[in-house]
Parts: structure tokens; sequence; C-alpha cells
């Protein structure tokens, strides 16, 4: 089978290429779209070409050379917006190391992450003001520049920082403009998202992250007249490399106003295209379910997928005009979808296909740049993370009798190392090739799937193994659930010897909604009858043995990956 659907597109080596290559493409096309609300709440809708983007990049950059900050490192803290990207960039452009961080960190780990990565300068979010003076008067830090994202006593902001800079071109100050970049020095340096021990600072280079652009240009299918939502957060490498992407796509990039505004946003930008995590595109699909349930259509939408795949198979494609009333849901633009993070319940991947809406399974990590496989517009396989990237070799090591062993991969997206930290680089690290942790087969015709991470394995006394992604998404179907951890208990405090076991958290909306006055007890019986319901359809070793219940979330990162040896300790399996 062909690995790819290649397009013709320009391949670069930096960031800086990829700017100026679409500002020449797309210079009045829009490249950003912020909202304003005003003090007496009205709203206003802020758009920036890609000319100007770049005229700001430039102005900026010229301000922060002219600052003592060529050749430094700047870090970058705040929610998704306009000036977040513009900050970014612009360390990109002028060979200035980025270290953006999560908003979400707190005091001491945000001081921590500062002083582990030697930034010389940060520019932050004034919603964070309060460590940011903290971190300013212990003086434990690097720090020389606190920069503002917005006008703040007391403090420089990058308004002004771009006035600034405008000005010294005027007078013929071009140091910046004319910087050349180093496409393989460490360009970014990005903290993990640490779901098991402390984050480690990943080094990444320019033409790793260009490569990877690139990789994605010739498979998924982008358009200038597309726009896309900035959901994932840009410290996170799926949130800013995707960014990349779409600019060099010349598509417009939006910003969500939050998880409860998801509905009005996609329908309000027109957004066509959404890069999220599988949470966020569960929650999406199932909305879609409910509603569809709650109109009582369940059979003329299964009599409208039956006759649109009938008609499909003969080349006649109407699904987008059949079920218009549920792509309108999404606002009614919505056309490509992309999933990376985690694995997504094949299930809801097949349900948006369905709909005409075309959906994409990535997989990658903060080490590589990050994608390593994806699916493309030709070749999709429910379940899978599709083909390797064209320059991303990869190999399946230890296999079991199964076909399943560890995912090792080598290309120029794989990372520079861990910064300072030779040890944990030996240990990922061999002959060039990135040993990822996660375990993974490939099927006869090249289709790649993910079934878990080799640390979260559960191997049962009898050696089989048990994988407990595969069973929470089985488990987080069940209505009332909202999420789930699936684990091994240690029967008689032997870890050798260990029941699987499911800690379930349950949806307190759907509870009230379906049950009103229902005690914990007798939610837990109907849970444990359901789960009772999904071990009749897997082997016997996989049999769920055991349920906690609780309405408390699982600890996860900002990201929404669940923090599985934190929630271990909580179970006291872990010490």
């Amino acid at each position: 089978m062909e690995k790819n659907k290649l397009r013709e597109v320009p391949r670069f080596n930096n960031i800086k290429e990829i700017i100026y290559n679409s500002v020449k493409l797309y210079a009045k096309d829009i490249a950003f779209t912020t909202k304003i609300t005003k003090e007496n709440k009205m709203v206003e809708y802020k758009e920036t070409t890609y000319e100007e983007f770049l005229r700001e990049i430039n102005t900026l950059g010229t301000a922060l050379f002219n600052m003592g900050l060529k050749g430094k490192r700047i870090a970058i803290v705040g929610k998704n917006s306009y000036k977040w990207a513009l900050a970014h960039i612009t360390n990109l452009l002028g060979n200035i190391v980025s270290v953006p961080l999560d908003k979400g960190l707190q005091l001491g780990e945000l001081e921590s992450s500062l002083i582990r990565s030697k930034a010389d300068a940060i520019v932050f979010d004034e919603k964070h003001i309060e460590e940011i003076e903290k971190i300013k008067n212990s003086n434990k830090t690097n720090i020389s520049k606190y920069i503002c994202m917005s006008k703040l006593d007391g403090y420089i902001n990058l308004d002004d920082l771009i006035e600034e800079g405008k000005v010294l071109i005027e007078k013929g100050n071009n140091e910046y403009i004319n910087e050349e970049v180093d496409s393989y020095k460490m360009s970014i340096l990005l903290f993990t998202s640490g779901t098991t021990e402390q984050s480690k600072a990943v080094m990444l280079s320019q033409y790793g992250i260009a490569t990877n652009i690139y990789d994605m240009q010739i498979v998924e299918s982008f358009y200038n007249t597309d726009v896309n939502i900035a959901f994932l957060p840009f410290h996170h490498i799926f949130g800013s490399t995707g960014l990349l992407v779409m600019l060099s796509r010349g598509v417009k990039t939006v910003f969500p106003d939050g998880l409860r505004y998801i509905k009005q946003n996609l329908k309000e930008y027109g957004v066509s295209v959404f890069v999220g995590v599988p949470i966020l595109v569960d929650k999406i699909y199932q909305n879609i379910e409910k509603e569809i349930k709650n109109q009582g259509k369940e059979k003329i939408v299964k009599f409208g997928i039956t006759l649109t795949k009938i008609l499909l198979k003969i080349g006649i494609d109407i699904r987008r005009k059949v079920f218009k009333e549920i792509i309108d849901q999404l606002g009614g633009k919505m056309r490509f979808v992309i999933s990376g993070g985690a694995p997504l319940d094949k299930e809801v991947a097949k349900g948006f296909e369905n709909f005409g809406i075309h959906l994409a399974q990535g997989y990658g990590l903060t080490e590589t740049s990050p994608v390593i496989a994806a699916e493309n517009d030709k070749y999709q396989r429910a379940g899978s993370i599709g083909f390797p990237m064209r320059h991303t070799e990869v190999k399946i090591i230890e296999k079991d009798q199964n076909g399943i062993g560890e995912l090792i991969v080598k290309g120029p997206n794989v990372m520079l190392g861990y910064y300072e930290n030779e040890e944990k680089t030996k240990e990922v690290l061999k002959d060039g090739w990135f040993y990822t942790g996660d375990l993974a087969y490939m099927d006869k015709d090249g289709f790649l799937y993910i079934t878990g991470r080799k640390k979260d394995m559960i191997v049962l006394k009898n050696g089989k193994k048990v994988f407990p992604e595969e069973l929470e998404t089985l488990i987080n179907k069940i209505e009332e659930i909202e999420e789930s951890l699936v684990y091994g208990m240690p029967i008689d405090n032997d870890i050798n010897n260990v029941k699987i076991s499911v800690k379930v958290v349950y949806n307190e909306e759907v509870v009230k909604e379906k049950y009103k006055n229902i005690s914990e007890e007798e939610l837990y019986k109907i849970i444990w009858e359901k789960i009772k319901e999904v071990n009749k359809t897997l082997p016997q070793y996989k049999y769920i043995k055991n349920m906690i219940l609780t309405k408390e979330p699982l600890i996860k990162t900002t990201t929404n990956k669940v923090k599985r040896n934190e929630e271990l300790k909580l179970l006291g399996i872990l010490k």
C-alpha cells in the first residue's frame, strides 16, 4: 500500500524561511483574529494579516535586540493569544531561544523552570503578575527583563516595544531583520508535561520542526480559506507546531473563549479545522450523539449513514448535505478534525467520517517535534495512528507473540537531547534512535497502532499483558462515566500478583438527569453492572474485578493527560 498521498509543497530549513514564504504567498490574508471585549461589554474583532504579522515580528525583534537580548533566552507564560504567538515566533526568527512555559504551573514550579532554563527575560500575561512579582522579588532567577503582554504600570510591554522597534527600523537598524537563523542548534527549550516524574527540558532545533511541518503538509489538507481554532496550549509542542503548520498554509487562526463556549466559538468564527486531544474530540462527539438522541433521530441518522456509505462506494459523496443539521451544530464549516496526544476511540473516529467530517489521528511526543505518524487524506484505518511521517524511520523492537513491542524512531525531528541531563538523554537516545517508551504494532498494510505506555502495562502472574488505555476507552463509553483509570491492584500486598481494577469518575450532570436523587451506593451497583457488561466483550484475563467510584476528577497535566503515578500514589499502589 502506498504510504502517503504526497502534495507538492516547498521544503524549508527553519521557521524564518517558512514565515517569509507565507507572507510572500498570503500577504493580505488574515493570519489571526483576536476578540477584544470593551469596558461596555461591546465586542470588537482585530484582524492581523500575514504581512502585518511579519512587520510586528520584525519591529518587536529589533526592540529586543536593542535591549541586549540578542542570542539570549526568553520565556513565555500565558494563555493562547496573538501576543503569545508573536513573542514565540519573534524569538525563533531572531535566534533567541524560546522557552514556552505552562500557564498552569504553581509558583514554585514556574520559578524552578525559569532557573533550570537559565532564561534571561520573560514575556508574561498580566494575569500572572502575582507570581511574577514574587519571582522578581526572590531574585533567584537569571531574569533581567520582565515584559508584559499588555500595558501594566512599572513594566515594559509588547506594544511599546513594537513602537520602539518601528522607530529603530526607520532609522536604518536592520540587525534583527538580517539575522541568519541557525537551523540546527537549540531554538526551543520545552518542558515535558511530567505525567510520571519531574518534567525534563527538551532541546529542539528549527530544522527538526521545519521538517515535521513539511511532512505534515505533504499528507494533510490545509487551505488558506481554512479557519483554525487554537485550542491546544501553545506551551505544548502539539499546539505550537500545529500553529506553525497553519501559518505555513495561509490559514487563519482564532482563539477560543474556553471549553464552555466551544460551540459558540465554532459558529462565531466559522471554524473549519479543529486540532485537539481525544478528551476534547470525544466531548464534541458526545454532544452530537446527545442531540441526536434528544431529538429522537437515531433511526433516521442510522439510515442516512447506511445510504451515504452505499453512495460513497460508487463515488457519490452527499454526507455533508444529508448531515447538514449535525455539521451546523459545529458551526456549519467544520471539515477537518485532527486528534493526537492519546488514543482516540475508534467509534468516534468512524462517527465523524460518517457525517462527512474528515478525521485524522496522529501520534507524537515533545521529543519528536512532535509528529511521528499520522493518518492522511487517502489512507485511514480506525484505531490506527496511520503511517510514519516521510522523514521519520520507525522500528518495533522486542516484540511479543502478538507483534507488540517498543516503538523507536529516528529522524531530523528527534530532539537534540534533554537540557543538562546527559543521563536521561542516554537512556532514550541510542545510536540515533529515540526510544519512545510506547508499545506498538504494525499491521500487514503498514498501519501503526499504539497499545499503551511500556511503564503502564499491567503484567499478570500468568504472563498475560493488559493495556489500561484499551480498557479505559471501553469503560468511558458508559454514559454515566466521565473518565476512568485502570490499574493493577496487588493481591495480599504482592506486586507480582495483581487484579485488574478501575477507578471511575462519574458524570454528575448525567447522573442527576437520569436518576434524580440516587444514592452513591445505588449508583455504584448500576455502574458496576455496566462494567460487567464490558467484561463480557473481553477475554477473561482482562476482566475488571474491582471498582472505586468517585466524583473527584483524576489528577491531570494542563494538556489533560492523567498523571497515573500521582493517582497510583493516592490509591496506595505507589509509595
